[in-house]
């Protein structure tokens, strides 16, 4: 039976880096269930040498497919065969159209962990169906909460459409100003524009409509994606955008602290789980059946019972058990983060 080994990338933030092997074993177990030929098996945390891995065997050697879809797995650093005791490494072929410093440029306090975002991306896509499809063509990714930007930089990096809302305006003219910097600094080929929302000659707040190429070859050829953020409340989403537009939703629910989204006729909703229970089935309409919506929250503001009755109220599909039931971490004294998945059935 084929052994392998995977060697953990390093983390600047010491607490994620700690959890990062069992979030990884979640990570691939569900990745052998969705994606790759053949389940893998016997996933384990263990020292070789001195140096902590995460390994793994499967009946079959891997195919070449296993290999690219594992390379994308969110805390890989280096995969090895192990044969007779001894490493030998394999090569991989991460998904990244462009250079790492597109997620680890921006740094500000409450900033998401990048390589826990690309954790929440990855098994909502491998929920949705689509991490397969991904070197394929375009995947839309909505991130409702989007803060900063950095589940849109994630979705750039993977070559997908990306749309984000976010109220605070602070928040969208410091995104505006990195991501407009960084595509020149890097000389990506783009069109930027910014400019009043409106519906029914009210003013919702502002876009930034980023039309970008992977290549320069492909923006001459027209082949292009698009990034566009809203400086809108997110419970207008179903108005701006169309429904069954979006493949996947991918959030980091605020923690605790007070958010300025206010449903119709209502004051501002202060808790988490207020703003779910109000948001969800708004993002929902934008969601393609079969799509998919993964959620971090902070569980010591919000129980995961009260989102699966959320998420299951809304018409979707929670998965659990398993993997999914081991995703809960903490990430300081105040937060116990976890994350949920849940699925839109098809029609018919």
């Amino acid at each position: 039976m084929p052994e392998y080994a995977i060697l953990i990338l390093p983390a600047a933030n010491r607490v994620y880096h700690d959890v990062s092997p069992r979030l990884l074993r979640a990570e691939l177990e569900i990745l052998g269930d969705t994606a790759l030929s053949q389940p893998v098996q016997e996933i384990e945390q263990r020292e070789l040498a001195g140096t902590e891995y995460v390994t793994f065997a499967t009946e079959r050697p891997l195919t070449g497919d296993d290999v690219r879809h594992l390379s994308d797995l969110s805390s890989m650093y280096v995969l090895f065969e192990i044969s007779d005791e001894l490493l030998r490494p394999i090569h991989t072929s991460p998904l990244a159209w462009f250079d790492s410093d597109l997620l680890t440029i921006q740094k500000y306090p409450g900033k998401t962990n990048e390589l826990f975002t690309k954790l929440l991306l990855n098994i909502t896509l491998l929920a949705a169906g689509r991490a397969t499809t991904l070197r394929d063509g375009p995947v839309h990714v909505l991130d409702p909460l989007c803060g900063r930007g950095t589940t849109l930089n994630h979705a750039m990096m993977y070559g997908c459409d990306a749309t984000g809302f976010e109220v605070d305006g602070r928040d969208f003219e410091a995104y505006e100003q990195f991501v407009k910097t960084w595509l020149r600094t890097k000389r990506v080929k783009h069109n930027a524009e910014t400019g009043a929302v409106r519906r029914n000659k009210v003013r919702l707040g502002r876009k930034l409509d980023i039309e970008f190429g992977l290549t320069k070859e492909r923006y001459k050829a027209g082949d292009t994606r698009r990034l566009t953020y809203y400086n809108c409340d997110t419970l207008t989403v179903d108005e701006l955008l169309k429904r069954d537009s979006v493949d996947v939703i991918v959030t980091d629910a605020p923690y605790g602290v007070q958010h300025g989204s206010r449903a119709a006729g209502s004051g501002p909703v202060r808790s988490p789980r207020e703003l779910l229970a109000a948001a969800v089935p708004v993002w929902n309409r934008a969601l393609r059946p079969g799509g998919a919506i993964g959620i971090s929250w902070n569980t010591n503001v919000a129980k995961r019972d009260e989102l699966t009755e959320i998420l299951t109220g809304a018409g979707l599909d929670v998965r659990e058990g398993g993997p999914y039931d081991q995703l809960e971490h903490r990430v300081d004294q105040a937060i116990l983060r976890d994350l949920i998945v849940a699925v839109k059935p098809r029609r018919g």
